[in-house]
Formats: structure tokens, C-alpha cells, sequence
């Protein structure tokens, strides 16, 4: 009967275990009740990695791991896509090689020491930051699928979020992961790994107790517009503004201190559309309240395409203006199109590309209140809504659309980020969108009100709590990330200081001489 190590022999089905064990993690992210699933689903890839025959197989089973990570995050990515969906999983793949090598280099066959498996508790967590933070970089597709953010709806990793961030989460989960892979396949050193997971509770149970809670001084109510699926052609953004409008109307007389609508609301220039603004206004009077719209057109006062939110209020546009900053690459732009325009021949790429904003903005959406706007998937970025509370904004709002990908689970991902950013910040978050799913959080990063599914074409107002101070995350930023950072350094210098240290041999004693005899067997003595 042939064991496992046998059936790994084989060097296809070794790749496509790793592919497998690569795409487990990504199960705790659609689900809900899944939370759980985060902090064993890296077990597996762990104990194939650590089974690696040579530190080259350990460097293959990582990018075969990743490129199944990467692929299953964003297999909704597809149909529109299609070849470059696995050309992207498979280059963000290979991030992952160096962390399976350290992965063998700590816990290798065929037992690894106490101190070894105490010392990747914190270097093999940390490598894996080092990935998510190469990754996250917004040309490379941005932090989506940050494996902390499985933890949205579980209230003590929220609490960790406002310490920390998402690093902090992801940090843990993968030091749990770590713990346990060890628990399982390394008895011999059980010892370090119980202590690893002891350490966790103790962090998770800190958090809980001293991490400052947000303190609600106030409520505002919000209303967020979804007009639903609009069938596309060229009047698709007359129509879609058309319901728009309906919704908004329902809402007069309610008592309404923000309105929002989601991202690309607007298919024209205002400018060029003057119609439109004249009926925004009138909207705005109607209503008794300013209404955050976002407008996805070509600008009439400077070249090119432009995704910006605009407040409009009762005489019209009120100068408040953001233009979305971090694009979504090939959805927005391709990069290096000279290279990579052909694109736009296979998939639904973008034909032009847009055109990016300089800077974050605060703005004063009336009745006293400050909000932080952003678009689409820059919600995923903790830095844009941390540096939005640090600038004074009382409510964080998205702006987002996720029509393209009704089918799939991206939606339901893309608002349960919202959640993260709530925590960190310790503000309450507005997902606004097109066809769903919308969701607002409050500062604890709990959800408020209903989500609006992807098939509702509604309207719905929030109690929104307001909440003052400041989270230890947005006063120290991303912290946990450069701890990682000097974690690797630290391991670099002393492997380095390991591999170059001098070995002095202890020299051999010299053989013992017996003395010289005479020709007739008695030694000799000196002088003869």
C-alpha cells in the first residue's frame, strides 16, 4: 500500500497538492462561517512544504501554493480577463517561494528543534506580511485578499484591527497556523508550539481588555442609493440616472443628513450636462440634504477620463471634489500598455486609460459633518482611510460599483472590507453601490442596518453612530509590518553572523616518540 510520500513522489502531483493546499485560505473568505477556518487552512501547505526533499522543491511547492492562492482569490476575475487571470496568479505566485523556503529551512524534516520551531513563530508570520505587503502595492493589484481580512465579522479580531490594522490579524493568523502545523506533524517539539498559541490569546486578550473603545457622541442618518442592475447601451447611464433620481425623491422628508450614491452614478460631465446638475439640485432641495454622487466621464475643464465624487447641494455642485486616486489595473488601465494593449482584444480591459487624482480630500458634507470619500476597491488600502481620519473625516464612504461581477462572491468580499476600515479607524464606514452589495459599519467595525443585496434596486437610511479619539492604529500606523521588518533583519544578521563565523580547530597532540635503542635494546642515553 503506498503511503503518502510515495504518492508525493511524483513531481506533477506534488505541484498540484501545493496548488490545492495553496487555495485552501481562500474558503474563509465567501463565508461567514468560516471565520474559523483562517487559522488551520495553512496547515496543510505547511506540513507538504516542510516535506520538501531539497530546498529547490520547497522554492516550486511555494509558487505552485501561491499561484493556487492567487488564482482561487480571483477566479471571478475570469471571464473578463481570461489568459491573464493565470499569467497574474502565476507572477504573484512566485512571491510565496522564498516563505515555503523558510517554511523548510525551520521546520524541515526530520524534526525540527525547540528553538527552531520558537524562532519560526515569529520569522515565518513575518515573511508572510513581507508578501502581502510586495502584493499590496496598488500596482500590483492592491491588498485584496489580505488573509486577515477573513476576520471582518469576528468582534476580538476588530479589536486587533484597531491596534494594529489587518497586518496584525494576519500576523496572528499565520503564527496560529504555524502553531498548529507543528502540533500535528512535529511532536518532538510541542512545547514552543503550545507556547506560540498561548502568546496569541494573551495578545488577542489584551486587545480586548486596554485597546480604547470608540466613543459615540453623536448619530447622523444616512441614506444610500442602489438603482440595481441597468441593462447596458448607450442610454444605460440615462436610465440608471433616471432611477436614480426616483429613489432619491422617495426619500424627502425623512430627515436625512447625507445622501449617497455609488460609484460611476453619474455617466456624464457635469459640466457638459448641465441638465443633470440643474436636476441634482433640485434633488438637494427636495430632500433638504447634499448628495454624494460620482461621476465616470471624460472632464470638460482638463483632458481625459476621470472617476471623481462630487457633492452636489442646492444650487449645484459645491466645489467639493475628489478624483479617485489608485485605479484598478486592466479594469482602469493597463499597465505598460505599449507592451500589454492586446488586452483589450481578449478581455474587458480598458480601452483608455483613466486618469488618476493628486490627492485625498475632507469634505464638509453640511450639518456639521466631515466625511472621507473614496472609490471602488480603495477601500482595500488601510492607509487611505487612516490618513482620512487623521485629516479630521467623521464618516469614511466607498464608492463602489461590482456590476461586472454580480455572479460572484467579489461583492460580498468587496463590503465586508468596509468593516476592517471601520475598526481601524475607529469611524464608521459607508459601502455604497451600484447593485450591491451595500453595507454600512459603525466605529467598532459592527454592521448597522441590512445589507443591500446585489438583485435590490432600493433605497435605505442608517442610524450611523459618530464616534471621537483616536485608535492606536491610526496613531502609529502600520507598526505590526515594521516589527516584521526588523524580525526578517534580525534573522538576516544572525544567519549571516552564523554562516561567517570562524571555526578554529582544536589541533591534534603530537604522537609520543619512544626513545632510541641501542643495538643491544636499552635505550640510549644523551652523548652516545
Amino acid at each position: 500500500m503506498k503511503t503518502i510520500s510515495d504518492w508525493l513522489a511524483s513531481p506533477w502531483r506534488r505541484s498540484t497538492a501545493a496548488v490545492l493546499a495553496g487555495a485552501l485560505p481562500v474558503l474563509a473568505f465567501p463565508q461567514p462561517s468560516l471565520w474559523w477556518f483562517a487559522y488551520v487552512a495553512l496547515v496543510p501547505w505547511i506540513a507538504l512544504i516542510r516535506t520538501a526533499p531539497t530546498g529547490k522543491r520547497a522554492l516550486r511547492d511555494g509558487w505552485w501554493g501561491g499561484f493556487g492562492f492567487m488564482l482561487a482569490m480571483h477566479h471571478w476575475l475570469i471571464p473578463n480577463l481570461h489568459v491573464f487571470t493565470f499569467v497574474i496568479a502565476g507572477l504573484l505566485g512566485a512571491l510565496w517561494a522564498p516563505w515555503a523556503w523558510l517554511v523548510r529551512r525551520f521546520l524541515g524534516a526530520p524534526s525540527p528543534s525547540p528553538g527552531r520551531v520558537a524562532a519560526a513563530l515569529a520569522v515565518l508570520p513575518s515573511g508572510w506580511l513581507m508578501i502581502e505587503l510586495v502584493r499590496s502595492w496598488q500596482g500590483l493589484g492592491g491588498p485584496w485578499g489580505v488573509l486577515g481580512s477573513s476576520q471582518w465579522q469576528v468582534e476580538p479580531a476588530l479589536r486587533l484591527a484597531s491596534v494594529g490594522g489587518v497586518w496584525l490579524i494576519s500576523f496572528l493568523v499565520v503564527c496560529v497556523n504555524v502553531a498548529v502545523a507543528v502540533l500535528v506533524t512535529v511532536r518532538t517539539s510541542r512545547v514552543p508550539a503550545v507556547a506560540g498559541l498561548a502568546a496569541t490569546a494573551v495578545a488577542t486578550s489584551a486587545a480586548w481588555v486596554w485597546s480604547p473603545r470608540p466613543d459615540v457622541h453623536d448619530r447622523v442618518r444616512i441614506a444610500v442609493v442602489q438603482p440595481g442592475v441597468i441593462q447596458g447601451g448607450t442610454d444605460g447611464p440615462d436610465r440608471r440616472f433616471d432611477r436614480e433620481e426616483q429613489l432619491t425623491r422617495e426619500l424627502a422628508g425623512q430627515d436625512i443628513d447625507l445622501i449617497v450614491w455609488g460609484e460611476s452614478s453619474v455617466g456624464f460631465d457635469l459640466g457638459e450636462r448641465p441638465d443633470l446638475a440643474r436636476r441634482l439640485a433640485a434633488l438637494s432641495r427636495e430632500t433638504g440634504v447634499n448628495i454624494l454622487v460620482n461621476v465616470d466621464a471624460r472632464r470638460s475643464d482638463k483632458p481625459g477620463i476621470y472617476k471623481s465624487s462630487i457633492l452636489i447641494g442646492p444650487d449645484g455642485p459645491t466645489g467639493a471634489r475628489y478624483d479617485k486616486m489608485r485605479l484598478v489595473p486592466f479594469g482602469e488601465y493597463i499597465p505598460m500598455r505599449s507592451m500589454l494593449g492586446w488586452a483589450t482584444s481578449v478581455g474587458r480591459a480598458a480601452d483608455e486609460d483613466r486618469r488618476r487624482g493628486t490627492r485625498q480630500v475632507v469634505m464638509d458634507a453640511g450639518h456639521g459633518l466631515r466625511i472621507g470619500p473614496m472609490v471602488c476597491f480603495e477601500s482595500a488600502f488601510s492607509d487611505m482611510s487612516r490618513n482620512l481620519a487623521d485629516h479630521g473625516a467623521e464618516v469614511l464612504v466607498a464608492q463602489s460599483a461590482t456590476s461586472t461581477f454580480q455572479q460572484s462572491w467579489a461583492p460580498e468580499q468587496h463590503a465586508s472590507l468596509a468593516a476592517l476600515r471601520a475598526a481601524e479607524t475607529g469611524r464608521p464606514m459607508v459601502h455604497a453601490t451600484l447593485t450591491g452589495v451595500s453595507a454600512v459599519y459603525g466605529p467598532g467595525g459592527q454592521r448597522i442596518g441590512p445589507w443591500l443585496g446585489t438583485s435590490a434596486s432600493t433605497s435605505a437610511v442608517y442610524e450611523v453612530p459618530l464616534s471621537t479619539g483616536v485608535t492606536p492604529y491610526v496613531r502609529f500606523g502600520d507598526w505590526p509590518v515594521y516589527a516584521a521588518l526588523l524580525i526578517m533583519a534580525a534573522w538576516c544578521v544572525s544567519e549571516g553572523v552564523r554562516t561567517q563565523r570562524p571555526r578554529f580547530r582544536r589541533s591534534a597532540p603530537e604522537p609520543h616518540a619512544r626513545p632510541a635503542r641501542t643495538a643491544h635494546g636499552s635505550p640510549a642515553r644523551p652523548g652516545h
